[in-house]
């Protein structure tokens, strides 16, 4: 089992940053590719980005490329999300993921067996 709790969501204007972690805790996460997702109402749970927590190695979705920085932090077992100019059409509830599929391959919600509950993200115009 792998629990995970989001945190650092809320409300920032167009443009602005928000940093959000993932708690990360159970047996074996080391091993896993950890996400984030985001998911609008309305709309479909849609990848955002994701780190091979052994090697470091990263994926981003390419609308969030050079905006949006996944790391990890081995010491306190969290997972990061920097959002940089954050824009009204990423408002969503933002989910932290584990995942067993290799990174290239850990695209899709349901190649992830562990989820975070979310933590809303309010982007204001």
């Amino acid at each position: 089992q792998v629990q995970l709790v989001e945190s650092g969501g809320g409300l920032v204007q167009a443009g602005g940053s928000l940093r959000l972690s993932c708690a990360v805790s159970g047996r074996s996460f080391t091993s896993a590719v950890m996400g984030w997702f985001r998911q609008a109402p309305g709309k479909e749970r849609e990848f955002v980005t994701a780190i091979d927590w052994r090697s470091g190695s990263t994926n981003y979705a390419d609308s969030v490329k050079g905006r949006f920085t996944i790391s990890r932090d081995d010491a306190k077992n969290t997972v990061n999300l920097e959002m940089n100019s954050l824009k009204p059409e990423e408002t969503a509830v933002y989910y932290c993921a584990a995942s067993a599929y290799n990174i290239r391959l850990a695209t899709r919600p349901t190649r992830y067996d562990y989820w975070g509950q979310g933590t809303q993200v309010t982007v204001s115009s």
